[in-house]
């Protein structure tokens, strides 16, 4: 499993001085981004073949998060190749072996030329050592919506700030835009988001929230004819 060390700066944390999901979610992301630049087969290996790595869904469990300066181990490894998908783990934990958070994620290759899935080369394979997958409890990758009706919020527009280098909206930034419509004092201990399509700058993005439960809480962040961008589920402790 690739690695690296870090610790739980100010800008990262919460009004109770504890990491925030987002945050967290930083840290994955930015784990498996140093994981594949090391490896060779990174942002530059990808953009010179007109592909990249696009996430089709999350799952982040937390059994803890950490606090202020806390001293902390991020680690993740691929676990599966299968046609045009790719599966990979996520763990954080302390310094003395404490699991605080761990993920599943799904990734699609894409061809960005011709915008459609492309199947994983082999060379693009081979770069990776593909490990045991983590023993956790495993979501399915879609998200249903439960059967009610849905409270819409005030639209979004997409700006600038919310687009990474594919020029489409970071997987981030929808978790970020839907942690919004939380109840207040809602605390996290897993989230899942299921990624449907790309939304782009100054496209409209319309909130619409379901509280089946007083524990369960989603989202849905449609375009303007109501179909999703991105769905989420956040259950709280």
């Amino acid at each position: 499993m690739y690695k690296f060390d870090g610790r739980i700066r100010y800008s990262e944390v919460d009004s109770e001085g504890k990491l925030s999901l987002e945050a967290l979610l930083n840290y994955f992301q930015d784990c498996s981004t140093f994981h594949s630049e090391e490896i060779g087969v990174g942002l530059k290996y990808l953009v010179d073949r007109q592909m990249a790595w696009l996430l089709s869904a999350w799952q982040i469990v937390v059994k803890r998060y950490p606090v202020l300066c806390e001293k902390v181990i991020i680690g993740t490894a691929p676990y599966e190749f299968k046609g045009f998908m790719g599966c990979r783990n996520f763990l954080m934990e302390t310094e003395s072996g404490e699991r605080l958070a761990y993920a599943n994620t799904v990734w699609t290759l894409m061809d960005m030329e011709h915008m459609r899935p492309a199947r994983i080369p082999k060379e693009l394979q081979d770069a990776y050592v593909l490990e045991e997958r983590l023993t956790m409890d495993y979501a399915p990758r879609k998200i249903a919506l439960p059967r009610m009706e849905g409270e819409l919020r005030e639209n979004l527009e997409v700006r600038q700030h919310h687009l990474d280098t594919n020029l489409h909206v970071n997987n981030g930034q929808y978790i970020r835009m839907a942690m919004e419509y939380l109840p207040e004092g809602f605390s996290i201990w897993q989230m899942r988001a299921e990624y449907k399509q790309q939304a782009h700058l100054g496209d409209i993005i319309m909130p619409k929230v379901y509280m089946p439960e007083e524990e369960v809480c989603l989202i849905a962040l449609n375009n303007e004819e109501g179909q999703p961008y991105c769905i989420t589920e956040f259950l709280c402790r």
